[in-house]
């Protein structure tokens, strides 16, 4: 018989059981604002990797730091300094607790474990169970859902978010290694990486602390790198003035035009990026179809190397290795990568030629980013979901079909009962979903929705007033 908890006085509640796949950040965030929520809830948790944390937040490369600020990493957003309290707490805090500061992502994940830690059977009240091992399945029905683990194992819940975050190429696909696991190569030989984003930054600056002499190559078609962050402050914008509805064109037009009307120092255009932010997601919603696929093919990249910032000592040692020839930028087409014994030949068509050339190389990475076909690139887990139709591909082929409330689509296009997702699967739906202050958000009202959805009853905690204010 499941436990309840319930106040003296109060009937009998049956407690809830959510069964969590995926254990980056969104996963651990969810689990800890439902458990959070309600004392009558309780969370399986399941991660295939060894820690949770995900391959962002278990790197063991000091060198990789969060993107954003401690000041805006909270797991809570109506506890906004959550994090660098418990930065604080830490005794080797060595000036993370900052809000300004950029700490190791590793740091982050430490921070994910024990958000959880008071609700795990050996450490806390037993409310939450973290398995080890991975989703493969899940038969669904109107009594609720089973998860079939890949080691045979099952698990009975009474609904399942999915928080599996990005479609991850196979390793070593076209030749190109994974940027979660680069080998260990010969440092006098060059290394090829396709992709000039973020995580081409990272590979670099593992690269560049591995000792690697011979040069590294950055490839793709603009080149452009994510910009750096400085300390300003966020521009607000009327939410009266947003171009709501406008074409991809339009709404690029309009923030340059804002940018350029509010005349700030040195023309920073930070503020206004940084303002925008609680628009975007309705800002995207509103987009038609057509307005979303020309974003995607001719403004993504631009929108993304400003919205998506590296911390300023990333840019000191990516400017410097640029300067110095350690980094080489080379704008063209990636064609493919052929491994031979120990080389790997790298194809691209530069920028504005017809010419196939050629790059000999001993390693070759692909740091594409995260725009990889949620099809193609589906885990063993989705591939069942969209066989039974239980879930769907976005028409912009981004990830998961859900609907307002997270619910996942199915394939005759209505939501699938007891089928939620959270985090960056969702992004078809929320786009600015990625990072930890949009996930957080998402997290507070889809536990809501879920308990309410499920229990049939009001929610009882300290923890629901918080959330109703955030609501509100």
């Amino acid at each position: 018989m499941k436990p309840t908890f319930n106040s003296p006085g109060e009937p009998e509640r049956k407690s809830v059981h959510v069964l969590v796949v995926g254990g980056g950040a969104s996963g651990p965030i969810l689990a800890a604002h439902l458990l959070r929520l309600d004392h009558n809830m309780r969370v399986t948790l399941v991660e295939k990797r060894t820690e949770i944390g995900g391959v962002a937040y278990t790197t063991p490369d000091t060198a990789h730091t969060l993107n954003t600020r401690s000041g805006n990493m909270s797991a809570f957003e109506a506890e906004p300094d959550h994090f660098c309290r418990w930065l604080a707490g830490r005794k080797d805090d060595d000036g993370g607790s900052d809000p300004s500061a950029f700490v190791p992502r590793a740091v982050y994940g430490a921070y994910l474990r024990d958000l959880l830690r008071p609700y795990e059977r050996r450490s806390g009240d037993g409310r939450l169970t973290l398995l080890r091992g991975e989703c493969v399945d899940l038969h669904m029905s109107d009594k609720g859902a089973v998860g079939e683990l890949a080691d045979g194992r099952s698990i009975r819940a009474d609904a399942v978010v999915l928080a599996t975050g990005y479609a991850e190429p196979a390793h070593n696909r076209n030749g190109l290694d994974s940027p979660w696991a680069i080998p260990a190569g010969d440092p006098m030989r060059p290394v090829v990486i396709v992709g000039t984003g973020l995580t081409m930054v990272d590979c670099t600056l593992t690269l560049l602390g591995r000792g690697q002499q011979a040069p590294i190559i950055a490839l793709s078609r603009r080149t452009l790198l994510p910009q750096p962050h400085r300390r300003n402050a966020v521009q607000p914008l009327d939410r009266r003035d947003i171009p709501v509805g406008a074409s991809a064109a339009a709404t690029m037009a309009w923030l340059r035009r804002t940018i350029d009307t509010l005349g700030l120092e040195d023309g920073d255009w930070r503020p206004v990026v940084d303002g925008l932010r609680p628009h975007a997601q309705r800002l995207w919603q509103s987009a038609p179809d057509s307005a979303k696929r020309c974003f995607l093919r001719h403004a993504r990249v631009h929108w993304e190397s400003h919205r998506h910032r590296m911390p300023p000592h990333s840019a000191q040692i990516i400017e410097a290795a640029r300067q110095s020839g350690a980094l080489t930028m080379v704008r063209g087409a990636f064609l493919g990568a052929e491994q031979n014994w120990d080389t790997v030949k790298v194809r691209y068509r530069p920028a504005g030629s017809r010419m196939v050339c050629e790059i000999a190389a001993g390693q070759a990475i692909d740091a594409r980013g995260v725009l990889r076909d949620p099809e193609r690139d589906a885990s063993p887990l989705l591939k069942a979901l969209f066989t039974k139709g239980h879930a769907r591909v976005d028409p912009s082929r981004l990830g998961l079909d859900v609907d307002e409330h997270c619910a996942v689509i199915g394939a005759d296009g209505e939501a699938t009962p007891g089928l939620w997702a959270v985090g960056p699967v969702t992004r078809a739906r929320f786009w600015e979903i990625t990072a930890v202050p949009d996930i957080r958000v998402q997290a507070a009202h889809l536990a809501s929705t879920l308990f309410v959805s499920l229990a049939g009853a009001p929610i009882r905690s300290p923890q629901a007033d918080v959330l109703r204010s955030v609501r509100s």
